[in-house]
């Protein structure tokens, strides 16, 4: 028999948990960037493996042209090589824009195109049913590509921005102007990586400025492959000397030799829930859930 303080306990527990349930962040989407070789993709992959456990509908987006995010991710090798990243994909660029990629100069092709349907036709499940969509490379249309294929590429983004009930995380290739404005609709957090050397924090102050300019509000920055303190205090007097930026959080990722070994593949680090990169990477979605869970309440 229950006594009135054992259901006193019982509510209070239930009610916290209704509380917590409320407050959480139902979706977020996050930018990953920096130079290229700083461990983007690893940490993306890691970071949504992470967030699905942790419950999240999570849909992968890779953006760049590398490819690599599906074997990061874990996806058998058979599976991954056979992907078609959207951009390279003729049929439905041409189903969707009416116009074939490559077919020449003076083409006709719908500028916004309906591709609502792109996920569930064109997404892989992978590992923790993260979903995965590979997007490709695409060029600015300021930069001279008025084309089929960045037509849809941009709508895809357009698109994404739009999904509810999910955290969705992009790996671009360095910097998040490839996708022009189209981020700033929904894309509220760039993560901005970068390893302790001068050239990579030059970049991810670079980036970071990108990311301001297309009006993210929540700028990141992890520094990535932390071997010693110096390392890290390296990194920051090298941030500090170059301007400085007013990011919303700091992270040190330190190095990891079991993603050494097992890479491109994150999952055998999971059989490691003692790994100090994994507990920093814990700290960082806990990091970007805060911002997003207060960003929330102000706007509520």
């Amino acid at each position: 028999m229950c006594d009135a303080t054992h259901e006193g306990h019982e509510h209070q527990h239930q009610h916290d948990a209704e509380l917590e349930a409320r407050a959480r962040p139902e979706e977020f989407r996050v930018v990953i960037t920096g130079k290229g070789g700083v461990g983007k993709t690893s940490l993306t992959a890691v970071l949504a493996r992470l967030l699905a456990k942790d419950s999240y509908r999570v849909l992968a987006l890779d953006a760049d042209p590398q490819m690599n995010l599906p074997y990061a991710l874990g996806l058998p090798h058979d599976r991954a090589r056979a992907l078609v990243p959207l951009s390279q994909n003729p049929d439905y660029v041409e189903e969707k824009t009416g116009a074939r990629p490559g077919s020449g100069w003076g083409l006709f092709f719908r500028l916004n195109p309906d591709v609502a349907d792109v996920v569930e036709r064109f997404g892989v499940v992978g590992p923790e049913d993260v979903r995965l969509l590979v997007m490709g490379n695409t060029v600015q249309p300021a930069a001279g590509c008025l084309c089929p294929e960045n037509s849809l590429l941009a709508a895809v983004a357009n698109a994404v921005s739009l999904r509810r009930g999910e955290a969705i995380l992009l790996d671009t290739q360095a910097g998040v102007e490839h996708f022009g404005r189209a981020l700033s609709q929904g894309f509220r957090h760039a993560v901005v990586v970068t390893d302790p050397t001068f050239n990579g924090v030059q970049v991810a102050l670079h980036a970071a400025g990108l990311a301001r300019a297309l009006g993210i509000p929540a700028i990141h920055l992890v520094v990535n492959r932390v071997r010693n303190d110096s390392d890290l205090q390296r990194a920051l007097e090298v941030l500090e000397s170059e301007g400085g930026f007013p990011f919303a959080t700091r992270h040190a990722l330190p190095y990891e030799e079991q993603l050494q070994r097992s890479e491109p593949d994150v999952g055998p680090l999971f059989d490691h829930p003692d790994s100090r990169f994994l507990r920093a990477v814990g700290e960082l979605r806990d990091a970007l859930l805060q911002v997003e869970q207060e960003r929330w309440r102000h706007a509520s």
